[in-house]
């Protein structure tokens, strides 16, 4: 279940990112459609891709809270960007940073580097396969 998940969000993810780089080539300005609807397909893609590589037969196990707080991050993190104002030249900077690129920079670029490493190390043991699971793929894959 949990790979026919991943696989229907990696294709409702794909359309979306289709969809809004299409909106691009509409007649007139590019509608603000677009925009929202990169950021929540780029989110869903990489979520769904990790969840894809992640599943075995009993689902993604305890991920799913990484993977739902991960989702959270990427896709807050792409739409506060947008929900800012614009700023000027005398706008304060956040570790050297102006505040849209340290959200992108800092909270979609880094953060999810704290959470998903940890994520996968505590449940290493879980989710690896087993020495029967290794066999059983070794067996498919050579046929």
């Amino acid at each position: 279940m949990a790979k026919r998940s991943s696989l229907g969000a990696l294709v409702l993810s794909t359309l979306a990112i289709a969809a809004a780089y299409g909106s691009a080539f509409l007649p007139g300005e590019p509608p603000a459609w677009g925009a929202w609807l990169m950021a929540l397909g780029i989110a869903t893609m990489m979520v769904a891709c990790m969840a894809l590589g992640a599943s075995r037969t009993k689902g993604v196990g305890r991920l799913k809270i990484p993977f739902a707080l991960t989702f959270l991050i990427l896709a807050g993190g792409f739409c506060a960007v947008m929900l800012l104002p614009e700023e000027g030249p005398g706008a304060p900077l956040y570790l050297g940073l102006p505040l849209r690129a340290a959200v992108v920079l800092l909270g979609v670029g880094l953060l999810p580097l704290l959470v998903l490493p940890l994520a996968y190390a505590l449940t290493f043991d879980e989710l690896t396969l087993s020495d029967d699971e290794a066999r059983e793929l070794l067996t498919e894959i050579r046929g």
